[in-house]
């Protein structure tokens, strides 16, 4: 019981300090999972402001674990009407729409619902796609390897193919005094030890034995996705 009160205040706390008003039972089945909060910064390690933020960018990082790939997208345009979501199992979850002044920046986990395709150094099969393709509409985010379609101004709904649920969706805190913004946890379903089981050798060559699992700690580095891996696919 204390735990729970504990985690709505902080909630509570993550939602006022983002603008947002979100009373405890709005979250309907599905409570948000808090993690540690994570200041967002650049390569050189500089804080990411919400501002420079080029809308209709793939960028990417990585939460709440070393291994965790992440989209962090500036939509360019207000997305703040909330949305009910459902996850596989059944349970609904509230997500809140946008941060910042213009209330565009999402963030959602960059593991695919199907069959977790990801972000790699080499390349990448799943991307926020601005512009409509001969397989999707403009402004959504496309696993090419499933084509699976997700809205991210709908808190990552499945918009088409086979994925059974969205995305789920990074909370973020957006503090207009330094406008740096922070990641919070997440709210949705996690693909995080089906990633783990299914990558377990890949990580380990990546990251050494037990690493990937590693907490990001205070700080996590954006990369835009073109940047980080040497091919995006686009379909």
């Amino acid at each position: 019981m204390e735990r729970r009160r504990f985690l709505r205040s902080c909630v509570a706390a993550a939602s006022g300090a983002a603008g947002i008003t979100v009373p405890a039972a709005a979250w309907a089945d599905a409570a948000p999972r808090l993690y540690g909060r994570t200041l967002l910064v650049d390569p050189k390690g500089d804080r990411i402001r919400a501002a420079a933020l080029t809308a209709d960018t793939n960028y990417l990082f990585h939460y709440p674990y070393a291994a965790t790939p992440c989209f962090l997208l500036n939509l360019g345009r207000s997305v703040a009407a909330p949305a009910t979501l459902r996850r596989e199992d059944g349970a609904t979850y509230a997500w809140h729409g946008g941060i910042g002044p213009e209330r565009a920046i999402v963030a959602f986990s960059a593991i695919c619902a199907h069959k977790l395709t990801y972000p790699t150094r080499e390349v990448s099969f799943i991307r926020y796609q601005p512009e409509k393709s001969a397989t999707s509409d403009a402004r959504v985010i496309h696993c090419c390897s499933d084509h699976s379609v997700y809205d991210p101004a709908q808190g990552a709904r499945v918009r088409a193919g086979p994925a059974p649920q969205p995305l789920a969706a990074i909370l973020l805190e957006h503090v207009s005094a330094s406008d740096a913004i922070y990641a919070l946890g997440t709210v949705g379903a996690e693909q995080f030890e089906a990633f783990f089981t299914k990558y377990e050798f890949k990580l380990a060559m990546e990251y050494g034995q037990g690493k990937a699992r590693q907490p990001i700690g205070a700080r996590a580095t954006v990369h835009e996705l073109t940047q980080y891996c040497r091919q995006a696919i686009t379909c």
